[in-house]
Parts: structure tokens; C-alpha cells; sequence
């Protein structure tokens, strides 16, 4: 739709209060232009009623001239009002949010087909941008909708303004319902308190279960709005649960196997013997041995229980000061098998369990060192600080690691001598201090890496 400056009319799309301030305007404009004419009709009167024409010349006369006047004065006034007005409407056009509407004769090289000009594309461009906003709003729409996460968002007082399908499901009532209630009202008051981000069991309308809580604040016409979001945790932590006994059970099964399969066969060979008539000659000498083998295999199968219980019983580390400078000292001092590089980093002091934290340098240092011996490589072992945590690098130059899938399963190993629970209780003590434990291969050259993550 355009509007054309020349032919606006008087009052459209106007407010009482903007009438009144615009007629005075106009009223000012045509005086303005009456009091620009009248010295020249006031000559040209006193010339024409003091000349010889006859009286009728001079009434047409100054009829005409009275009559152009005013006409040139008030069409001087139309042609400054109008464009004013088409200005007034698209501006209000603007404030309404309607972008449809343009002023025609813009090509004009005047200052005020410039000023259409601009308008006109100050509308387009809030045209763009509001069309690019309802694409974006309509977008975060679908996505709540089809996100299988309950979203809510409560204003100040509390009350349901906005939730999603899942929101839906999880009330088991329709947003139509439930709109306008309170959080109390809907079993979310709990949500709305505590800490922003936590994990707690409970049970909705349509579904139970343990449930991962995120809440944060924004706000809308200037009020503030809590945001809720909740995942159901259930699902994700029962298929973990199951990957885990899963392994624990390969694991226990193949290690029981071991043990049990030579138990059981020279078991039943030592049976056999006892009921042969006469007994062979080395009779003794094949009973010794095969005690010797059921009694090597026992101690082995109590020695992997031991480890397991070991596992399952850390203890929480008992915090206290330490210098991490002389603990990773005395932790290289340790190891006589093959001289440590060590490559000091700043001094620090951390709030750590020494001992759990040495135990855990000391696994990591030794199967450096395992893997270096088979190759004729060195290990290195320093620190770094980055930010608000420090890094322990232990590097290695043995064969490195040809699969990292499974070195944090409980038992497994690649060593023909091992337990395969060092690596887990290293990341189990490095968790528990509020780091990380991580192992991958080098990338300068042979070998693997180790990285000790702690909060400083």
C-alpha cells in the first residue's frame, strides 16, 4: 500500500492530541503566508484606488487580486501540511507494526523525497527483521515442541505462563488446563527452589522417576520469569546401569573361568587317581602338583576379590595442604626400575589427600614405566598451570595403546601380570578431588600420555 504526499488527507490515522498540536500548525502556516502577501496587495490596492479607473474596474480588480491571494496563501499551506500528514501516517503505520504501507513520489530529488526515501526503507528494513524474528520464534517453537525435555516457564508470582508437549505429558493435563496456575498447584513448587542445577527423585501425573533439574531467569516486558526445565534421568541411568553390570559380569565371568576351569580339571584328575588300583608310582608327585595348581589359581581368584573390594571401598579423600612440587618428587624417587625425567612446573600448594593422590601418581608412573621397558623408551613427569586447575602430564615412549575403549573397565588389563584396577582407581581418586583422569596416545611421537586434571 502507498500513500501519496500530494494527495493525503487532512486527519487519517491521527490522535485528538496530534490534531490539535497540527492545527495549530496550519493555522500558524497560513498566517505565515497572509502576512508574506499582504505588503504586496497592500501596494498593489493603493495603486489601483488611486488611479483614474472607473469604480467597477477597481472592485474587479481587487477582487481578483484578494482572491489570489488567499488562494496562493492557502495552497502554500496544503503543500507543506500534506506531506506532513503522509509523514504522520507512516510513522503511526510503523508504531502499529504495519510495514505494508510506503509514500509514492520518493524519486523526487527534494529534500523531501529524501525524507520519504528513508522512511521507506526504515520500513523495509523492520519489515525484514520482523519477518526474520517470527521465522526465529517460530523455530524455537517447533523445537520445544518436538524436544523430548519438559520445559515451564513461571512468571513472578509463580504462576504457569508457557510449557511444551513433554511439559504436557508430564502433568498429564492439557496447557489449556493449567495455564495461569500456580507452581504449588502443579507439584513444581519444589522445582522453583533450591539449587539452580541439582538431580532429585519424584513423581508426576505422568511419569516417575529421578530427574535432572535446570532453572534460570529471564526476563519479559521487563519482569522477571523463571525458566524450568526438567530430564527424566530415569532411562538414560538404567541403560548405564546395564552397560556397566554388563562389563562388571564379562569381566567377573571370564576372570572366574580362568580359575575355576584348571580347579575343576585337576579336581577331577586327582579323583581319578584316587580311584585307581594300584595307584601309578608317581602317584604323589602328580597330587603335589595338581594341589599346587588348584592352590595357585585360589590365591589368584582371592587376589582379584581383594582387588575388587578394593575398589568398591575407597574412601573419600581427607583434604589437608601439600606441596605438589615434594610429593611428585618423592613419588619419582620411588621408582628404581628406569630414571623419570621430572619437568617442574610452578610452585603450588593444593588441598588434596597426599596419600590417595601419591597412590594414584604411583600407578600411573609404573605403567609408564611397564610400557617404556618393553621398548627402551624414557618417562617424564611434570605439572603445568592452566587457569584455575593444574595438569600432570606422565609421558611415556613405549608401544602406546592400541585400544582405549576399555581402559577404565574394571579387570581388564593387556599386561600378562596385572589386576586391571589401577587405571580405575587412579580416575576414581582423580574424581574425587574434582578432576579428571585421561590417557591417549602422543601425538609427537611414540607412546601414551597421561593427564592429571586438579582444581587448584
Amino acid at each position: 500500500m502507498a500513500i501519496d504526499p500530494e494527495e493525503s488527507e487532512l486527519g487519517m490515522g491521527a490522535r485528538p492530541e496530534r490534531s490539535r498540536r497540527r492545527v495549530a500548525l496550519e493555522n500558524r502556516l497560513a498566517l505565515m503566508a497572509l502576512a508574506a502577501g499582504f505588503p504586496a496587495i497592500l501596494v498593489a490596492l493603493i495603486l489601483l484606488w488611486t488611479g483614474s479607473l472607473s469604480s467597477q474596474t477597481r472592485w474587479t480588480l481587487t477582487l481578483i487580486l484578494v482572491v489570489v491571494w488567499l488562494g496562493f496563501s492557502l495552497g502554500l499551506r496544503g503543500k507543506v501540511i500534506h506531506p506532513l500528514q503522509t509523514l504522520s501516517n507512516l510513522l503511526s503505520a510503523l508504531r502499529e507494526e504495519d510495514y505494508s504501507i510506503r509514500a509514492r513520489g520518493t524519486r523526487s530529488r527534494s529534500a523531501l523525497g529524501e525524507v520519504f526515501t528513508e522512511v521507506n526503507a526504515l520500513s523495509e528494513m523492520l519489515r525484514g527483521q520482523r519477518l526474520s524474528s517470527l521465522e526465529a520464534i517460530a523455530l524455537l517453537r517447533k523445537v520445544m515442541e518436538e524436544i523430548d525435555v519438559a520445559i515451564f516457564t513461571f512468571d513472578g508470582e509463580q504462576r504457569l505462563r508457557l510449557l511444551n508437549r513433554a511439559g504436557e505429558r508430564l502433568l498429564a493435563q492439557p496447557a489449556e488446563r493449567i495455564l495461569g496456575r500456580t507452581a504449588l498447584e502443579l507439584g513444581l513448587g519444589t522445582c522453583l527452589e533450591g539449587e539452580a542445577v541439582r538431580t532429585i527423585t519424584m513423581s508426576f501425573p505422568g511419569e516417575a522417576g529421578r530427574w535432572g533439574i535446570r532453572r534460570s531467569t529471564f526476563r519479559e516486558h521487563g519482569r522477571p520469569h523463571q525458566l524450568l526445565v526438567l530430564t527424566n534421568l530415569s532411562k538414560a541411568l538404567r541403560e548405564e546401569e546395564r552397560q556397566a553390570w554388563q562389563r562388571l559380569i564379562r569381566v567377573l565371568g571370564h576372570e572366574l573361568n580362568n580359575s575355576l576351569a584348571p580347579i575343576k580339571s585337576m579336581a577331577g584328575t586327582l579323583g581319578s587317581l584316587l580311584t585307581r588300583q594300584p595307584r601309578p608310582a608317581d602317584w604323589d608327585e602328580d597330587a603335589r602338583r595338581g594341589l599346587s595348581v588348584i592352590e595357585g589359581r585360589a590365591e589368584s581368584l582371592s587376589r582379584f576379590m581383594e582387588g575388587y573390594s578394593r575398589l568398591a571401598r575407597l574412601p573419600s579423600p581427607k583434604l589437608q595442604s601439600a606441596d605438589l612440587g615434594a610429593l611428585v618428587r618423592r613419588v619419582v624417587g620411588l621408582e628404581r626400575r628406569l630414571p623419570v625425567r621430572l619437568l617442574p612446573g610452578p610452585a603450588l600448594t593444593l588441598q588434596v589427600d597426599p596419600d590417595q593422590l601419591e597412590q594414584m601418581l604411583i600407578n600411573l608412573v609404573r605403567n609408564a614405566v611397564d610400557a617404556s621397558l618393553e621398548t627402551g623408551g624414557d618417562v617424564s613427569l611434570g605439572w603445568r598451570r592452566n587457569g584455575e586447575y593444574v595438569e600432570l602430564l606422565i609421558e611415556d615412549e613405549g608401544p602406546g595403546l592400541p585400544n582405549t575403549a576399555n581402559l577404565f573397565v574394571p579387570f581388564f588389563t593387556t599386561k600378562a601380570v596385572g589386576t586391571g584396577i589401577g587405571l580405575v582407581l587412579s580416575r576414581q581418586i582423580a574424581e574425587a578431588h574434582g578432576g579428571s583422569l585421561t590417557l591417549q596416545n602422543r601425538l609427537s611421537g611414540r607412546g601414551c600420555e597421561a593427564r592429571v586434571r586438579l582444581p587448584v
